[in-house]
């Protein structure tokens, strides 16, 4: 890494999407845990809202929230040296039902009024100054924060298509666009989503994505998972969640069909869609439930081809799929559905347009494979860190402010 490509000694804050105690991966604390390397970082969760204490008033975690509120706890945390995540100390109302859109956009500058005060607490307590705010995908409770914290360099970080989810579609098909043009800078994680983040912002940057590929670039495990063992090869698998709103139901149960000497073996947690499906009559389709994390890489590591047989929509067409980079950590050959989001794969990966497009690249998949291959698909995905990303990050940032400076100040 060129120290030109580097931002240090300044102080980030971060808003988003997922909270600092969230079980499940997360882009932002990734990138937060990066950034903190180089600068101070403060990772705010999102407020505690009123519909979340009154449905989890047992939770721990919204006990914990509402400890922080009462004042019988501190809210800032420090999670290791240059970075501290927050609880915020207030309770801000659910709003996302109303349907009228001057009352929504009222509350919503309240909660975002409340949101803000409670982080410029946590700034000030902190000792924060000329500050860089990092927004991953709040499009809500943080809309307002540019203008109320005034940070030096406001960034929206886009890593997917949300108003794809009916959830944001309402009244954010208005309030995203408005606050990726009023950001200084956009950022995305894939180039689908750097595209559409420039329809409203010039200065919208594809940054890459960073993965935790170490568990399966380390694979050294010689058995086959036991309810692999009598699977009979080859073996074209997908490891994920198998949900109909993201994978084709009917092109998996036509490659089983037209390749009934292929086994396809699908690992993971299915909805109710793949539950109800055809897929679990068809005799070479080998449905093998949710895994631990530890234990996918034993499964990939049987699997001849690896799949992901997406469904082109609005939610997966921008949508970065990680899983590739997993799969090619462990040198396997991966056919995949063509998508913008897949472009950069395509040199180390087979992208299918059609159902036909599958079976034909299966097919040569399995009969191009090589340990030259296996290498060229390891080292690419090694180059997926979040060293990586944070350091495109850096040029992005670095990018702007040389333009700003060329251009007399001026967004």
């Amino acid at each position: 890494m060129l120290n030109g490509d580097m931002v240090r000694g300044r102080d980030f804050i971060i808003v988003g999407q997922q909270p600092w105690d969230t079980e499940i991966g997360s882009n932002c604390k990734n990138i937060a845990l990066e950034l903190s390397r180089s600068n101070r970082v403060l990772y705010v969760n999102s407020a505690l809202d009123r519909i979340s204490l009154l449905r989890g008033k047992n939770d721990a975690k919204v006990q914990k929230r509402l400890a922080v509120i009462k004042g019988k706890q501190d809210g800032i945390e420090l999670i290791q040296e240059n970075l501290w995540t927050y609880y915020p100390d207030c309770l801000i109302e659910s709003i996302n039902w109303i349907k009228s859109k001057a009352v929504f956009n009222l509350l919503n500058k309240r909660n975002n009024r409340l949101f803000a005060r409670s982080i410029k607490q946590a700034v000030s307590k902190l000792g924060f100054a000329n500050t860089i705010l990092f927004n991953d995908n709040d499009m809500f409770r943080s809309f307002y924060l540019k203008e109320m914290l005034k940070p030096d360099l406001s960034i929206y970080y886009s890593r997917d298509f949300m108003l794809a989810v009916d959830y944001w579609k309402y009244h954010g098909t208005d309030l995203e666009p408005a606050l990726i043009a009023k950001s200084d800078i956009c950022m995305a994680n894939s180039t689908y989503l750097a595209n559409y983040c420039r329809q409203y912002n010039p200065c919208s940057y594809y940054v890459g994505q960073g993965c935790d590929l170490d568990m399966f670039s380390g694979y050294t495990g010689t058995e086959a998972p036991g309810d692999m063992v009598n699977i009979p090869r080859p073996v074209i698998g997908y490891v994920g969640a198998l949900q109909s709103i993201r994978l084709d139901i009917e092109l998996l149960g036509y490659i089983a069909t037209q390749r009934p000497e292929w086994s396809i073996v699908l690992v993971g947690p299915e909805d109710n869609e793949f539950k109800k499906s055809s897929l679990h009559a068809v005799k070479n389709i080998y449905f093998l439930g949710g895994k631990d994390p530890s234990l996918l890489p034993a499964y990939i590591d049987v699997f001849d081809v690896c799949l992901n047989p997406q469904i082109v929509n609005q939610v997966t067409i921008g949508n970065y799929p990680r899983k590739i980079d997993e799969y090619l950590a462990m040198g396997k050959p991966v056919v995949a559905t063509a998508t913008e989001a897949m472009s950069i794969f395509s040199e180390y990966t087979y992208l299918a347009v059609t159902r036909d497009d599958y079976l034909e690249l299966i097919e040569r998949a399995l009969k191009e494979n090589s340990s030259e291959l296996q290498s060229d698909r390891r080292v690419f995905a090694s180059s997926h860190t979040w060293a990586n990303n944070v350091t495109e990050i850096y040029r992005a940032i670095n990018d702007f402010n040389t333009k700003k400076q060329n251009n007399g100040g001026t967004h």
